[in-house]
Protein backbone atom coordinates (compact mmCIF):
# COMPACT_ATOMS: atom_id res chain seq x y z
CA UNK A 1 0.00 0.00 0.00
CA UNK A 2 1.39 3.04 -1.38
CA UNK A 3 0.79 6.66 0.90
CA UNK A 4 2.15 10.38 -0.28
CA UNK A 5 5.03 11.24 1.33
CA UNK A 6 4.77 14.11 3.83
CA UNK A 7 5.62 17.36 2.17
CA UNK A 8 8.78 19.24 3.44
CA UNK A 9 7.14 22.37 3.65
CA UNK A 10 3.30 22.89 3.75
CA UNK A 11 1.36 26.46 3.77
CA UNK A 12 -2.49 25.57 4.82
CA UNK A 13 -4.71 28.63 4.24
CA UNK A 14 -2.18 31.23 5.39
CA UNK A 15 -3.22 34.86 4.75
CA UNK A 16 -1.96 37.85 6.23
CA UNK A 17 -4.25 40.81 6.71
CA UNK A 18 -2.52 44.77 8.28
CA UNK A 19 -5.13 47.00 9.69
CA UNK A 20 -7.78 46.73 6.69
CA UNK A 21 -5.12 45.92 3.85
CA UNK A 22 -5.39 42.42 2.92
CA UNK A 23 -1.48 41.56 2.10
CA UNK A 24 -1.89 37.78 1.38
CA UNK A 25 -5.09 36.42 0.47
CA UNK A 26 -5.32 32.51 1.72
CA UNK A 27 -2.47 30.27 0.37
CA UNK A 28 -2.40 26.70 0.00
CA UNK A 29 1.43 25.32 -1.00
CA UNK A 30 3.15 22.20 -1.06
CA UNK A 31 6.93 22.10 -1.32
CA UNK A 32 8.30 18.15 -1.56
CA UNK A 33 11.72 17.52 -0.45
CA UNK A 34 14.63 18.57 -2.37
CA UNK A 35 12.65 20.64 -4.47
CA UNK A 36 13.91 24.12 -6.34
CA UNK A 37 11.00 26.36 -6.37
CA UNK A 38 11.14 29.84 -7.52
CA UNK A 39 8.24 32.22 -6.40
CA UNK A 40 7.64 34.72 -9.14
CA UNK A 41 4.91 38.39 -9.31
CA UNK A 42 4.67 41.69 -9.79
CA UNK A 43 6.08 44.13 -6.52
CA UNK A 44 3.54 44.24 -3.70
CA UNK A 45 2.20 40.94 -4.55
CA UNK A 46 2.97 39.47 -0.78
CA UNK A 47 6.03 37.47 -1.66
CA UNK A 48 7.88 39.08 1.07
CA UNK A 49 5.24 38.61 3.57
CA UNK A 50 4.46 34.95 2.78
CA UNK A 51 8.52 34.64 3.16
CA UNK A 52 8.24 35.99 6.29
CA UNK A 53 5.47 34.12 7.64
CA UNK A 54 7.73 30.77 6.82
CA UNK A 55 10.08 32.19 8.14
CA UNK A 56 8.29 32.40 11.66
CA UNK A 57 9.13 36.54 12.23
CA UNK A 58 5.32 37.07 11.20
CA UNK A 59 2.46 35.51 11.84
CA UNK A 60 0.22 34.52 9.62
CA UNK A 61 -3.96 36.20 10.68
CA UNK A 62 -4.79 32.55 9.87
CA UNK A 63 -3.34 29.38 8.29
CA UNK A 64 -0.30 27.10 9.26
CA UNK A 65 3.00 26.36 7.92
CA UNK A 66 4.62 22.57 8.44
CA UNK A 67 7.88 21.71 7.91
CA UNK A 68 7.79 17.95 7.68
CA UNK A 69 4.32 17.21 9.08
CA UNK A 70 5.38 19.41 12.02
CA UNK A 71 3.39 22.97 12.72
CA UNK A 72 6.32 26.05 13.19
CA UNK A 73 3.75 28.41 12.30
CA UNK A 74 5.02 31.83 14.03
CA UNK A 75 8.58 29.77 15.17
CA UNK A 76 11.64 31.36 13.73
CA UNK A 77 14.78 29.29 12.95
CA UNK A 78 13.26 26.32 11.43
CA UNK A 79 14.48 27.64 7.87
CA UNK A 80 17.44 29.49 6.65
CA UNK A 81 16.63 32.64 5.71
CA UNK A 82 18.94 35.46 3.17
CA UNK A 83 17.93 38.22 2.03
CA UNK A 84 19.01 40.47 -1.12
CA UNK A 85 21.67 42.35 1.46
CA UNK A 86 24.64 40.29 2.42
CA UNK A 87 24.42 41.52 5.92
CA UNK A 88 27.82 40.48 6.11
CA UNK A 89 30.05 42.19 9.07
CA UNK A 90 32.14 44.58 8.03
CA UNK A 91 34.66 44.05 11.26
CA UNK A 92 34.82 40.35 10.93
CA UNK A 93 36.15 37.84 8.74
CA UNK A 94 34.74 35.64 6.12
CA UNK A 95 35.08 32.91 8.58
CA UNK A 96 33.76 34.49 11.00
CA UNK A 97 30.88 35.51 8.94
CA UNK A 98 30.18 32.25 7.79
CA UNK A 99 30.41 31.06 11.29
CA UNK A 100 28.21 33.97 12.23
CA UNK A 101 25.50 32.12 13.50
CA UNK A 102 27.03 30.30 16.29
CA UNK A 103 28.78 32.83 17.19
CA UNK A 104 25.92 34.73 17.99
CA UNK A 105 24.39 32.04 20.22
CA UNK A 106 27.44 32.58 22.32
CA UNK A 107 30.85 30.73 21.14
CA UNK A 108 31.90 28.71 17.88
CA UNK A 109 33.28 25.26 18.29
CA UNK A 110 36.63 23.96 16.46
CA UNK A 111 34.24 21.85 15.21
CA UNK A 112 31.75 24.64 13.46
CA UNK A 113 34.94 26.55 12.01
CA UNK A 114 36.68 23.55 10.63
CA UNK A 115 33.11 23.16 8.86
CA UNK A 116 33.02 27.08 8.53
CA UNK A 117 36.69 26.83 6.85
CA UNK A 118 35.72 23.20 4.58
CA UNK A 119 32.42 25.28 3.06
CA UNK A 120 34.77 28.24 1.98
CA UNK A 121 37.02 25.66 0.26
CA UNK A 122 34.29 23.63 -1.21
CA UNK A 123 32.33 26.85 -2.94
CA UNK A 124 35.83 28.39 -3.99
CA UNK A 125 36.40 30.96 -1.44
CA UNK A 126 39.02 29.17 0.45
CA UNK A 127 41.95 31.44 -0.05
CA UNK A 128 39.40 34.30 1.32
CA UNK A 129 38.79 32.58 4.62
CA UNK A 130 41.11 35.63 7.04
CA UNK A 131 39.55 38.58 4.04
CA UNK A 132 37.79 41.44 5.43
CA UNK A 133 34.02 42.06 3.07
CA UNK A 134 35.03 45.01 2.23
CA UNK A 135 38.42 43.08 -0.30
CA UNK A 136 35.35 40.64 -1.87
CA UNK A 137 33.36 41.37 -4.60
CA UNK A 138 29.49 41.24 -4.61
CA UNK A 139 29.47 37.85 -6.11
CA UNK A 140 31.87 36.72 -3.52
CA UNK A 141 30.17 38.49 -0.49
CA UNK A 142 26.71 36.65 -1.78
CA UNK A 143 28.62 33.46 -1.28
CA UNK A 144 29.40 34.25 1.73
CA UNK A 145 25.95 34.79 2.91
CA UNK A 146 24.93 31.58 1.04
CA UNK A 147 27.65 29.96 3.10
CA UNK A 148 26.38 31.04 6.55
CA UNK A 149 23.06 30.24 5.50
CA UNK A 150 24.13 27.03 4.60
CA UNK A 151 26.35 26.46 8.11
CA UNK A 152 22.96 26.68 10.21
CA UNK A 153 22.21 23.47 8.87
CA UNK A 154 17.93 24.06 8.01
CA UNK A 155 17.05 21.55 5.60
CA UNK A 156 14.57 24.46 3.80
CA UNK A 157 16.31 27.54 2.25
CA UNK A 158 14.60 30.42 1.74
CA UNK A 159 16.32 32.83 -0.58
CA UNK A 160 14.56 36.79 -1.13
CA UNK A 161 16.45 37.89 -4.49
CA UNK A 162 19.94 37.23 -3.29
CA UNK A 163 21.07 38.12 -6.64
CA UNK A 164 18.93 41.11 -7.47
CA UNK A 165 21.77 43.58 -7.08
CA UNK A 166 24.16 41.82 -9.20
CA UNK A 167 25.50 43.06 -12.72
CA UNK A 168 23.91 40.66 -15.29
CA UNK A 169 26.93 38.37 -15.88
CA UNK A 170 27.85 38.20 -12.04
CA UNK A 171 24.14 37.17 -11.48
CA UNK A 172 24.26 34.52 -14.66
CA UNK A 173 27.58 32.95 -12.93
CA UNK A 174 26.24 32.97 -9.20
CA UNK A 175 22.72 31.35 -10.72
CA UNK A 176 25.12 28.03 -12.21
CA UNK A 177 27.18 28.34 -8.72
CA UNK A 178 23.93 28.02 -7.01
CA UNK A 179 22.77 24.93 -8.72
CA UNK A 180 25.60 23.24 -8.24
CA UNK A 181 25.71 24.05 -4.95
CA UNK A 182 22.07 22.93 -4.45
CA UNK A 183 23.09 19.69 -6.79
CA UNK A 184 26.04 18.75 -3.85
CA UNK A 185 23.91 19.92 -0.68
CA UNK A 186 19.81 18.49 -1.46
CA UNK A 187 18.06 20.93 0.34
CA UNK A 188 14.76 22.17 -0.07
CA UNK A 189 15.24 25.86 -1.73
CA UNK A 190 12.26 28.46 -2.16
CA UNK A 191 13.62 31.48 -4.41
CA UNK A 192 11.79 34.68 -4.50
CA UNK A 193 12.72 36.93 -7.88
CA UNK A 194 11.26 39.48 -10.03
CA UNK A 195 13.23 37.84 -13.05
CA UNK A 196 11.59 35.81 -14.99
CA UNK A 197 14.00 34.39 -17.11
CA UNK A 198 15.73 33.53 -13.90
CA UNK A 199 12.88 31.71 -12.01
CA UNK A 200 12.80 29.57 -15.42
CA UNK A 201 16.45 28.71 -15.46
CA UNK A 202 16.55 27.78 -11.90
CA UNK A 203 13.78 25.91 -10.93
CA UNK A 204 11.76 22.72 -10.77
CA UNK A 205 8.20 25.14 -10.39
CA UNK A 206 7.26 28.41 -11.10
CA UNK A 207 4.91 29.74 -7.90
CA UNK A 208 3.11 32.70 -10.23
CA UNK A 209 1.78 35.35 -7.58
CA UNK A 210 -1.22 37.86 -8.55
CA UNK A 211 -1.25 41.27 -7.46
CA UNK A 212 -2.37 42.64 -4.34
CA UNK A 213 -3.76 40.87 -2.22
CA UNK A 214 -1.78 38.25 -3.13
CA UNK A 215 -2.17 34.92 -4.03
CA UNK A 216 -0.87 31.66 -5.77
CA UNK A 217 -2.40 32.42 -9.18
CA UNK A 218 -0.83 29.08 -10.55
CA UNK A 219 2.43 26.66 -10.05
CA UNK A 220 4.05 25.56 -13.00
CA UNK A 221 6.53 22.91 -13.58
CA UNK A 222 9.56 23.22 -15.71
CA UNK A 223 10.05 20.55 -17.47
CA UNK A 224 13.61 21.02 -18.83
CA UNK A 225 16.56 18.69 -18.51
CA UNK A 226 19.51 19.40 -15.99
CA UNK A 227 21.82 20.25 -15.81
CA UNK A 228 21.13 23.60 -17.30
CA UNK A 229 23.23 25.92 -19.80
CA UNK A 230 23.24 29.56 -21.67
CA UNK A 231 21.22 27.35 -24.88
CA UNK A 232 18.12 26.68 -22.59
CA UNK A 233 17.45 30.66 -22.67
CA UNK A 234 16.33 29.77 -26.47
CA UNK A 235 14.62 26.66 -26.12
CA UNK A 236 10.94 26.63 -27.66
CA UNK A 237 9.30 25.17 -24.14
CA UNK A 238 11.58 27.81 -21.92
CA UNK A 239 9.89 30.60 -24.39
CA UNK A 240 6.80 29.45 -24.13
CA UNK A 241 6.35 28.95 -20.25
CA UNK A 242 7.52 32.71 -19.91
CA UNK A 243 5.01 33.95 -22.16
CA UNK A 244 2.41 32.09 -19.93
CA UNK A 245 4.14 33.99 -16.86
CA UNK A 246 4.16 37.46 -18.26
CA UNK A 247 0.54 36.93 -19.56
CA UNK A 248 -0.15 35.65 -15.55
CA UNK A 249 1.51 38.33 -14.24
CA UNK A 250 1.06 41.54 -16.95
CA UNK A 251 -2.73 40.81 -17.90
CA UNK A 252 -4.02 40.31 -14.27
CA UNK A 253 -2.02 43.33 -13.26
CA UNK A 254 -3.77 45.22 -16.02
CA UNK A 255 -6.56 44.58 -15.17
CA UNK A 256 -6.15 44.69 -11.43
CA UNK A 257 -5.21 48.57 -12.52
CA UNK A 258 -7.92 48.89 -14.48
CA UNK A 259 -10.65 48.26 -11.67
Amino acid sequence: MSTTPVPKLRLSDVSRQFDTNLALAPTNFDIAEGEFICVVGPSGCGKSTMFNIIAGVLHPSSGSVEVDGQDVTGKSGQVGYMLQKDLLLPWRTVLDNICLGSILHGRTTKAQRAEGVELAERYGLGDYINHYPSALSGGMRQRVALMRTLAMHRDVLLLDEPFGALDSMTRMAMQQWLLSVWKMEKRTVVFVTHDIDEAIFLADRVAVMSPRPGRIRDILPVNLPRPRGRNVYTAPEFLQLKDQIMTYIYDEKDNSDAA
